[in-house]
């Protein structure tokens, strides 16, 4: 598997749609495409805009591993334990109007200060 299909599967599993992952990026769907159709792979500039967006380490994108188990065992109990992480990994499971909703809820809280 490419990096690029990776990435294509990530988008895909965080319940994102190309487009969403596009607009929160800047990179357009052409180049998405051309990592599935050519198996071209994201330049690394882009990396972490992918990573930060998908909430993924660097490391498990560009790695030939399936899992993140090959991570150093720390970063995954800090990573996966902390509730900003948990936060994302739910955000990521609602539908965008959830999401928005969620966002405003936030900006709510944020002006209650």
């Amino acid at each position: 598997m490419t990096i690029g299909e990776r990435v294509l599967n990530l988008i895909h599993e965080s319940g994102m749609t190309q487009k969403e992952f596009s607009e929160k990026t800047g990179i357009p769907q052409s180049t998405m495409s051309s990592w599935k159709g050519k198996k071209q792979n994201p330049s690394i500039d882009k990396l972490k805009v992918i990573c930060d967006t998908l909430g993924v380490d660097p490391y498990y994108v560009i790695s030939e591993s399936e899992s993140n188990e090959n991570l150093n065992e720390d970063y995954i109990m800090v990573y996966r334990k902390d509730e900003e992480y948990k936060f994302l990994t739910e955000f990521r499971k609602l539908d965008k109007d959830y999401r928005s909703r969620l966002l405003g809820y936030l900006d709510a809280l944020k002006k209650d200060k």
